[in-house]
């Protein structure tokens, strides 16, 4: 990996600092003189805090959607497609926690310019997991009877939380949190007549 650019440096020690002491506590002096840099390098990247809060907030939107869809593009099926998506979205919490810490704890702060760009994006994620969810139901692998819209909510309510509890160094890995997950969401959505493609991604009894 190559060495951290000046904008990669000033969103680590903010996403650190944020963390630790607040979005408010946290002045731009103070980002700067954590990582020994300039106020005329941090305002060349960042036109304000308001926008730096948005990059952390962006960092990892911005990677669910794109990996998501690549999932979407790379399987052929339902089931496999909703099952990378599950990895690709538990995996984000794993990898950017601290970011999503400061999304969920922070975003009222945003301004309402930032807060409706990441409104879209948390929408463009739902738009495509749930396409997966409504394919599913076309192809009679996901129950019919269950509301297209309120499983994808489900699904993304029941992994949003994550980032209360998860903790690295704990019992479980998010790999084997994801394996929970993944077998919760297909024993409760897949058809029988899909049971049988499903219980490779299900943990065995």
């Amino acid at each position: 990996m190559g060495k951290k650019t000046l904008k990669q440096r000033i969103v680590d020690a903010s996403v650190e600092l944020f963390q630790q002491d607040g979005y408010h506590n946290v002045t731009v002096d103070r980002i700067v003189e954590h990582i020994g840099a300039s106020k005329g390098g941090f305002y060349h990247n960042f036109k304000s805090k308001d926008e730096l809060l948005y990059e952390i907030h962006d960092v990892f939107i911005s990677y669910v959607i794109q990996q998501s869809q690549n999932a979407y593009d790379k399987y052929d099926t339902p089931i496999t497609r909703l099952c990378a998506m599950l990895q690709t979205l538990t995996t984000v919490f794993d990898m950017y926690q601290a970011h999503i810490t400061i999304f969920y704890e922070e975003s009222r702060s945003l301004s309402d310019e930032y807060s409706a760009i990441i409104h879209k994006k948390r929408d463009d994620y739902r738009d495509i997991l749930q396409k997966v969810i409504a394919e599913g139901q076309e192809a009679k692998v996901f129950r019919t009877e269950l509301p297209c819209t309120i499983v994808t909510m489900a699904i993304v309510g029941m992994i949003n939380w994550t980032y209360k509890w998860f903790k690295q160094s704990g019992p479980l890995t998010m790999e084997q949190i994801t394996e929970v997950f993944t077998d919760m969401v297909l024993r409760a959505i897949v058809t029988e007549q899909a049971i049988e493609e499903a219980k490779q991604f299900m943990i065995k009894r």
